[in-house]
């Protein structure tokens, strides 16, 4: 008889861990981390064997999916079990929930407009700096990424792609250098609501379901760069296409975007903070007078006179065209129009007669943002929570999350898309739409997979009111502007087609659920995962590009290598273990900390402790400290205050007093 095939079973697949910092070693971790749910036991089961006995570092198995939308139930007394008066309290109870809501969502947007203003004090002259360097812009790979350090910085794409937009306009930057930035700009405007998920650490489920929610974004920029990018300098086809459509239609000046948003959050805002945005467009135009000018506006009315000057030049071939000139004194005069700018009216917000630098209005302005916005989130969701519950709550998780009957299931996606892209049309930010809908994904009122659309039509939503911006802008500089919005606007439909059309495409949805497990477990990594996609990495990447490409490719491409290596070794660990050697059917060989977060954590979770400890310790015997001193001082005073009787002259009828306190 013949021998039975030898068969290996899959070894537990290794966690997150700790090798370098780059979203394709992120891919990779995410592909072989993952919390075993009871559908993969199934599958198991289904094969003949039983599931193998879960490690040490593994969860332990739940009953249910902690993907599944949780029930929403009503526990207080049904509708009909109320009186009169107990349904006009509830209703009245709900008319002010329902008005609290809207008011803190108010304050939530306004916090996200200080937060945005917070970032380009704090760092929005070194984002004009860093788009100086046109030498740098020219390689792809430092464009991208400095499109995202510059839109982290600014937390607005809008004001990136409006520096960007005004470099071409000026001749400093070309349409085709100016598109890995937009491309970068795409990335680090998912920074806004990756930060917002991580306010919802709280709850360990709710903070499962909404950083997944909040990085689905991520990866779909991430794995767009990664298709797009080395399509576009290869073939050039997003500007070939822009400039296709740009030299076939006459495209004429138009009106400017509606900007709804601002007219609703501007009475708080202005009060506040109000910013000098064109000084960081100056900056990165090389103005050397707008280093020194501040970010905070002063002067919220002015106007412009222009008059036609005397000055001098060095010889007739300097004089102006057209007009006279003249020898006078030895001096050689002409005729010049200047502008000059007349103040007349000071700002209100509360910062105009603070004589504070840049950095320190940032900083005050970080600060009380982030607070605001914990605050807000933390009382919106408490307020869902109570909110929705028994039919409503049914309803709004049936029209939100259920598709259209067969065969139209799939458009369902697409309109929920068309949602996106119009909701984000209106509030004028993709960073507060997607802002907005990460809580609820969290919450479990918008399950992932339909938050995923809808995140994809927000991103289509930034992109149309980009384009109508620059339909606003004058004729000399219409051309380059709607070029550069259009190419925003091509890419993200390119992501679209790349990422969502076939199921089995919709790969961002199955990371960020892999990442959404991974912080659930580590609440530590979603901090770690902020730094490092946003700062570290975009950092060294510039590093490397500033250093020049050879060291560039240098050291990208063994990188590069490696983590291609490992995401195919990790998908054939899974699917197909038996073509492996035996030392790579799990990651074991390697020491634990390369394959395992497992020692991190015990890393981070003793140093916190030891902080707590020696904080408690300290201000615990402090105040034992002041305990002792307190009843040291009572004792003090009261035997200062006893007064004895003289026994010699106490009278036998009377009662005998040993003491006296007063």
């Amino acid at each position: 008889m013949a021998p039975l095939p030898e068969t290996h079973p899959a070894s537990p697949p290794p966690e997150l861990g700790a090798l370098p910092s780059s979203p394709l070693f992120l891919l990779s971790f995410c592909l072989q981390t993952r919390v075993f749910s009871p559908a993969d036991a199934e599958l198991v089961r289904k094969d003949g064997t039983d599931p193998e006995p879960r490690s040490e570092e593994s969860e332990p198995e739940d009953e249910l999916d902690p993907w599944d939308l949780p029930e929403l139930r009503d526990t207080g007394v049904k509708w009909s079990d109320l009186d009169t008066k107990g349904k006009v309290l509830r209703v009245l109870k709900s008319i002010v929930k329902f008005i609290l809501l809207l008011g803190l969502l108010y304050v939530f947007v306004c916090s996200l407009d200080i937060l945005s203003s917070a970032f380009q004090l704090v760092g929005g002259k070194a984002a004009g700096d860093i788009f100086q360097d046109n030498a740098v812009l020219s390689n792809p790979v430092a464009g991208l990424v400095i499109g995202v350090l510059v839109t982290v910085l600014v937390q607005s794409s809008s004001t990136s792609s409006s520096i960007v937009v005004s470099m071409v306009s000026s001749g400093l930057l070309e349409v085709k250098s100016a598109v890995p930035i937009i491309m970068g700009a795409n990335i680090g405007t998912s920074v806004t609501n990756t930060i917002v998920a991580v306010m919802q650490a709280g709850d360990r489920n709710e903070f499962r379901r909404a950083f997944a929610g909040a990085t689905v974004h991520d990866f779909f920029n991430w794995l767009s760069v990664l298709v797009l990018l080395p399509l576009e300098v290869a073939s050039g086809y997003l500007y070939r296409l822009t400039k296709l459509i740009i030299d076939s239609f006459n495209i004429q000046t138009g009106a400017d975007a509606p900007d709804l948003l601002k007219v609703i959050t501007e009475p708080l805002t202005k009060n506040i903070i109000e910013l000098d945005t064109s000084v960081i467009r100056d900056i990165a135009t090389g103005d050397p007078a707008a280093r020194n000018k501040s970010l905070v506006k002063i002067w919220c009315k002015t106007e412009k006179i222009t008059n036609l000057m005397n000055i001098t030049v060095p010889g007739f071939a300097n004089c102006t065209p057209g007009a006279l000139c003249w020898e006078e004194d030895g001096q050689i005069w002409t005729q010049e129009n200047q502008t000059e700018t007349n103040n007349l009216e000071k700002c209100t917000h509360m910062f105009v007669y603070a004589d504070l630098p840049d950095l320190a209005v940032g900083l005050i302005l970080l600060a009380l943002s982030l607070l605001a916005l914990c605050t807000c989130l933390i009382l919106i969701v408490k307020l869902l929570n109570s909110m929705l519950k028994g039919q409503v709550a049914v309803m709004i998780k049936k029209v939100l999350n259920t598709d259209f009957p067969f065969p139209f299931a799939w458009v369902t996606g697409y309109l929920a898309m068309l949602v996106g892209a119009g909701m984000t049309f209106i509030v004028q930010s993709s960073s507060v739409f997607t802002s907005a809908i990460t809580p609820l994904v969290g919450i479990g009122v918008i399950s992932l997979e339909r938050a995923y659309p809808l995140t994809l039509g927000s991103n289509i939503g930034t992109t149309t009111t980009a384009i109508l911006a620059a339909l606003a802008s004058p004729g000399e500089t219409l051309a380059n502007s709607l070029q550069v919005s259009l190419c925003h606007f091509f890419f993200n439909i390119s992501g679209i087609l790349l990422w969502y059309p076939i199921p089995f495409t919709r790969i961002p949805i199955r990371l960020a659920k892999a990442l959404g497990n991974c912080t659930a477990k580590y609440r530590w990594f979603a901090a770690l995962y902020l730094i490092l996609i946003f700062l570290l990495f975009p950092l060294a990447v510039l590093g490397l590009s500033i250093a020049g490409w050879q060291v560039l490719v240098g050291v990208g491409v063994p990188v590069l290598v490696l983590a291609i290596f490992a995401i195919v070794v990790n998908i054939m660990q899974k699917r197909c273990p038996h073509f492996l050697p035996s030392f790579l059917r799990s990651w074991d060989f390697l020491p634990t900390p390369l394959h395992s977060l497992k020692p991190w954590d015990k890393v981070v979770t003793a140093s916190m402790t030891f902080c707590r400890t020696r904080c408690c310790c300290c201000c615990c015997s402090c105040k034992e400290k002041e305990k002792d001193e307190e009843k040291d001082d009572v004792k003090t005073k009261d035997k200062s205050l006893e007064m004895y009787d003289n026994p010699a002259l106490t009278i036998e009828d009377e009662a005998k007093v040993t003491a006296t306190h007063l």
